[in-house]
């Protein structure tokens, strides 16, 4: 009751000084001060019935749990917006069935799709996986069961890579790949711009997967006569594979919505290929990136609807990390 009470009266003294005192205005500053005078308010109500820590603790909890709220609310809302923005295009089947080949900027909703986009993000997404699951997890295994010098300066390169800018992965792969080897751009460059962003989000994670395994275990597996190499596969990777599923989860979603790297690499293209060897690959971002410079609304809700899969594909792709951590777990 005290901090619905705060809540209120902050409420009320805030709206009182804004309307009548502050030569202020805006939602911004009123939220903020609002926020501010409830901490203190509600300080002060619980520190007339409690002791000091009491104080502190219920206060903290409620700053705490403020923040959440708002990072929660501002995620629902940023989801809400794209949905109902992008709503227009979704609820048409051809939106998912169909690619763009046949539709134009004034054509209305019911011609085109996102099918092609789509395909060109799980292509583009597999190959990068396939790329970087085994030297992301090879590299973790490397800095936490060997050491030594060279795995603190493989390290330090990985934590500099994982605060690598996008557009650079892009450049490099653009210059290197497209422009010096030759090759067209693609769906295979894409997935290798990715991979390079995917990379170090994956080794960094799971790193601190394999060192919260617990030593005891390698102790045992040791003793037993086991290598030092039958003992990270047979026991520290079984033991850590629901952890390192969702290292690879979160190196997924990190490359899933990159925009940068495919705009430089992979071309664009309104036609369905399933081949990301030859000739452009579009994918989700790369889609809505495109039809958002369009001063055509069809095509806004078109992009709009695009991110919207976007953000659905990524939900199902962390329920199926989930199922499969749990199965793990469980042994089944």
């Amino acid at each position: 009751m005290a901090a619905v009470g705060s809540v209120l009266g902050a409420l009320g003294l805030v709206w009182v000084l804004y309307e009548n005192v502050l030569p202020t205005s805006g939602p911004l500053g009123f939220f903020v001060s609002w926020f501010v005078v409830f901490v203190l308010m509600y300080a002060g109500v619980t520190a007339m019935r409690h002791p000091r820590v009491i104080m502190a603790d219920r206060v903290v909890s409620a700053v705490v749990h403020a923040f959440a709220g708002l990072v929660g609310l501002c995620v629902l809302l940023v989801i809400g917006y794209t949905a109902v923005r992008g709503a227009e295009a979704l609820i048409h089947v051809n939106f998912f069935t169909t690619d763009l080949s046949s539709a134009g900027p004034l054509d209305p909703l019911t011609v085109g799709g996102v099918l092609h986009a789509l395909v060109g993000t799980l292509v583009e997404i597999m190959i990068a996986v396939v790329i970087t699951l085994p030297l992301g997890i090879g590299t973790a295994v490397y800095l936490n069961e060997v050491g030594g010098r060279a795995a603190r300066l493989v390290r330090t390169v990985v934590e500099a890579m994982t605060a690598l800018p996008s557009i650079v992965a892009g450049l490099f792969i653009l210059t290197t790949v497209v422009l010096m080897a030759g090759f067209q751009r693609s769906g295979l460059a894409a997935a290798l711009a990715i991979s390079v962003m995917m990379l170090p989000i994956i080794a960094r994670s799971a790193e601190v997967v394999l060192r919260v395994v617990p030593g005891g275990l390698r102790e045992a597996s040791l003793a037993l006569g086991a290598s030092q190499w039958q003992t990270v596969w047979r026991v520290v990777l079984p033991t850590a594979r629901p952890a390192l599923a969702t290292a690879l989860i979160l190196g997924i979603a990190r490359g899933i919505g990159e925009t940068s790297p495919v705009l430089l690499t992979a071309g664009y293209t309104t036609y369905l290929s399933f081949d990301p060897t030859s000739g452009p690959m579009v994918s989700l971002p790369l889609m809505t990136y495109q039809l958002s410079r369009s001063p055509e609304l069809v095509d806004q809700a078109r992009a709009f609807g695009a991110a919207t899969v976007l953000l659905l594909v990524v939900l199902l792709l962390f329920v199926v990390a989930r199922v499969v951590a749990q199965r793990s777990k469980t042994g089944r």
